[in-house]
C-alpha cells in the first residue's frame, strides 16, 4: 500500500516479544487503561449497577487472543463463550489492557481466577460491556533493528498528526485470501468460495496443512481429506464433513461456519475496495469527499455526526444501500477494477451476509505521537481511534517494501 509520507523509512521489525507491542484501551470516557494498575467503576467514571447480572472487569493479558483469554476466564467461572463480551479485540502478540465482562448474576471474586499471563485489574457489577464502546487505543511500540531511525523526525513531520486509514493485513486473514473467498460469494460462486477456503496454500506455514490442502485440490475427495486436516481447523473440518455427506451443496456447507467468520469474507471485499480507493487518492493527494464526520470530545472521528464540510472526509464502505453521490469517482473506479457492483452486496442466496454499506474516515488522527531512539530501537507512542490499525502507522515509519 502506498504510504502518505514520502521520506525514506527507518527500517526495522516489530513484535519480537509481546512487550514490544503494548495496547491500552481508551474507554468511552477517555480514560487510558494502564498495565499493572488497579481500577474500579468510580476511577473510570462508570456507574456500577448493583443489580446487574454481569461483572465488568479490567483484563490484562500477555500473548493471548482476546476471545481465547475470555473463554478461558469464563470456563473457570463455569460459563461458555456466549457469556463473555468485550469492547474491542486486541492483538495476540502484545501486552494489552481492556474492559471486558462476563454474565454472572451472583457475587464472584475475579481474583480467584488464576491463568498464566492473564490478570484481572479490578471488577464491578454492571449490565455488561458492548462491542465498539471504546474510543480507541493507545500504543507503545518498539521497532528493533531500525538502522535508519533518524528518519523518524522527518516522517512524523510529513504525517502531521494523521495517517491513511487503511484496513490492516489482519482484515484479510492469515492466508490473505478472505477477500477472494468473499468475492466468489458475491458472484454466487459458492463452489469457488468453498474451494478457496479449503485448498488455498498461500501464506500457509504448516507443512502438514499445506499438503492436506494441496491433496484436496487435486482429488476433491472430501471424506479422505478429513483424515489429513488437523482437528484445530474446526471450520474446515465442519465443511469437509458436510460435503462428504452432501456433495455439491456448497452454499449450505458455508452456512456451517459461524456467521461472524462468513461475514469477515464479505468485509474483506469491502476493505479491499476501500484500500484501493485510498491508495488512488494518496497518489493524487486528493481527499475531498461529499460526506464527512465531525470530531468527538477526544478529537477522534464521531461517526454519529456525519454531514458535509466537517473535519474528517469519509470514504464509502460499499454496500447495496450506498448512495451514488457518496460513492465517488475513486470508489467507483475501484469497483470497476474488481468487476464488482454495489448491488452484489445484496446476496440473495445468502441474505444473512448482505451488507448495506457504511463510511470510514479516509485519514485518521494520530494523537500524542512521540518517539525516542536508542541502540537501533525506535520507540513509538501514539493513540488511534477504534477500527484503525497501528500496523498501518508503523509501516509509515518502517517502509518494508
Amino acid at each position: 500500500m502506498l504510504t502518505l509520507s514520502r521520506h525514506a523509512g527507518t527500517g526495522g521489525s516489530i513484535k519480537k516479544s509481546p512487550e514490544d507491542f503494548i495496547v491500552k484501551e481508551i474507554t468511552s470516557r477517555g480514560v487510558v487503561l494502564q498495565p499493572n494498575t488497579a481500577y474500579d467503576a468510580a476511577s473510570l467514571g462508570a456507574e456500577e449497577a448493583h443489580d446487574g447480572k454481569h461483572i465488568t472487569f479490567v483484563l490484562q493479558k500477555r500473548d493471548w487472543n482476546t476471545v481465547d483469554a475470555l473463554i478461558a476466564i469464563a470456563k473457570k467461572m463455569g460459563h461458555g463463550r456466549k457469556s463473555i463480551a468485550y469492547a474491542g479485540s486486541k492483538d495476540k502478540k502484545s501486552v494489552s489492557v481492556q474492559l471486558a465482562s462476563v454474565f454472572h448474576p451472583t457475587d464472584f471474586d475475579m481474583r480467584s481466577v488464576h491463568i498464566s499471563d492473564i490478570s484481572i485489574n479490578g471488577q464491578w457489577r454492571s449490565n455488561g460491556v458492548e462491542l465498539g464502546q471504546e474510543l480507541g487505543n493507545a500504543f507503545e511500540v518498539s521497532i528493533e533493528d531500525a538502522s535508519q531511525a533518524g528518519n523518524a523526525e522527518a516522517i512524523a513531520g510529513e504525517l502531521n498528526g494523521r495517517m491513511p486509514n487503511y484496513f490492516g493485513e489482519q482484515r484479510f486473514g492469515g492466508r490473505g485470501n478472505n477477500a477472494d473467498i468473499g468475492a466468489a460469494i458475491l458472484e454466487g460462486d459458492f463452489e469457488g468460495a468453498v474451494l478457496e477456503y479449503l485448498t488455498s496454500t498461500a501464506n500457509e506455514r504448516n507443512k502438514t496443512v499445506t499438503e492436506a490442502r494441496t491433496r484436496l485440490r487435486e482429488t476433491l475427495d472430501f471424506a479422505e481429506a478429513l483424515k489429513g486436516f488437523p482437528r484445530y481447523l474446526r471450520g474446515e473440518r465442519k465443511v469437509l464433513y458436510y460435503l462428504s455427506r452432501y456433495p455439491g451443496n456448497y452454499a449450505n456447507a458455508l452456512r456451517l461456519l459461524p456467521r461472524g467468520i462468513s461475514m469477515m469474507f464479505i468485509h474483506a471485499v469491502q476493505s479491499r475496495i476501500f484500500n484501493d480507493e485510498l491508495e488512488a487518492r494518496i497518489r493524487k493527494m486528493d481527499f475531498k469527499s461529499a460526506v464527512s464526520a465531525g470530531a468527538d470530545f477526544y478529537g477522534f472521528p464521531d461517526m454519529e455526526h456525519v454531514g458535509a464540510g466537517l473535519e474528517f472526509p469519509l470514504g464509502a464502505i460499499v454496500g447495496y444501500e450506498t448512495k451514488e453521490e457518496e460513492l465517488g469517482e475513486y470508489a467507483r473506479a475501484s469497483l470497476e477494477r474488481m468487476q464488482i457492483s454495489k448491488d452484489a452486496f445484496a446476496i440473495k442466496p445468502m441474505p444473512e451476509l448482505s451488507m448495506k454499506g457504511a463510511h470510514r474516515p479516509l485519514l485518521c488522527p494520530v494523537k500524542d505521537l512521540t518517539y525516542s531512539l536508542g541502540n537501533d530501537v525506535l520507540r513509538l507512542s501514539f493513540s488511534l481511534p477504534k477500527g484503525s490499525y497501528a500496523t498501518v502507522l508503523i509501516e509509515e515509519f518502517v517502509k518494508r517494501g
